[in-house]
């Protein structure tokens, strides 16, 4: 859940890249994904990590790891953070189509933070 004293941190488009919440006196970077992108640090150096990151990487190639299965090829197709206390956020990722336009896909809907289970391709 995000925190009370969680900050949102948007690009000059007012597109939301993250939140940047304290730690001590210092402050970490959470991502769109609800995790921590940064150690604890100084405010600038934590804007600076996400305006780093910024969104590209959410088109980026995932896996999703399951424990009945071989791990699952996946693209981020939305990410909904939480809404306060009222609504849950929520991933959807969807089985990578490899860029084709005939191939059926399956949506899989994860909770927000993601699961440990959804993990950048290496």
């Amino acid at each position: 859940m995000i925190g009370a004293d969680w900050i949102p941190h948007r690009r000059d488009d007012r597109e939301l890249l993250g939140w940047i919440r304290p730690e001590g006196d210092d402050w970490v970077a959470v991502d769109l994904l609800g995790r921590e992108a940064s150690a604890p640090m100084d405010w600038l150096d934590a804007e600076e990590v996400l305006e780093a990151g910024g969104l590209a990487w959410l088109s980026d190639v995932w896996m999703l790891d399951r424990t009945d299965a071989a791990p699952l090829r996946v693209r981020i197709a939305e990410v909904i953070p939480p809404d306060g206390a009222e609504t849950a956020g929520r991933i959807v990722v969807h089985t990578d189509d490899f860029g084709a336009i005939d191939v059926p896909v399956t949506r899989i809907h994860l909770p927000w933070p993601a699961p440990a289970a959804l993990r950048p391709h290496r």
